[in-house]
């Protein structure tokens, strides 16, 4: 990864975002609950009050000064979302949805990709799991980009099980 393209996981409380951030950076640790913003490496892990509550709105719109991409991460599990529709549009930086957990037996895929292209009407959506490793390559790949377009050319090749994009 280059050190020029930095990613913020955004989420809610539970949604996956530090382990999604240890299966990304290969590390065999057991997440725990993010308190605060955690720099490690190429990601910002974000707390997800930040993005639960619109009054932490403007710690994520600081945060994302400092990043090129940001992840909006979709629990598979959870029938609901906190992200308003055109959520990305307010950032200026390349968005990436990500479901997270699609191997739980609870796992509604459809529905959190549902979800997640409301927010994310633009860019990919990556359906993941950091258990079985779905989708970390595609993420680690998407953050290298520096447009749609590319972001896009680069995954031409990828199954659309994997990587949707619109």
């Amino acid at each position: 990864m280059t050190k020029a393209n930095r990613a913020m996981l955004i989420g809610s409380i539970g949604a996956g975002k530090s382990t999604l951030t240890n299966a990304l950076l290969e590390r065999k640790i057991a997440a725990v609950k993010t308190q605060s913003l955690q720099y490690q490496d190429w990601i910002v892990d974000t707390p997800g009050e930040y993005t639960e509550n619109p009054l932490f709105y403007k710690n994520i719109m600081a945060t994302a000064l400092e990043v090129t991409h940001i992840l909006f991460l979709q629990d598979a599990t959870k029938q609901k979302t906190i992200f308003p529709p055109g959520f990305s549009m307010g950032f200026n930086k390349l968005p990436i949805g990500v479901v997270t957990k699609s191997d739980a037996a609870t796992a509604h895929i459809k529905q959190a990709t549902a979800q997640l292209r409301r927010a994310v009407p633009k860019g990919p959506i990556v359906i993941t799991s950091s258990v079985t490793g779905q989708g970390l390559a595609e993420i680690r790949e998407l953050v290298k980009c520096s447009s749609l377009e590319e972001m896009q050319e680069a995954m031409k090749a990828v199954p659309g099980d994997v990587v949707i994009f619109h």
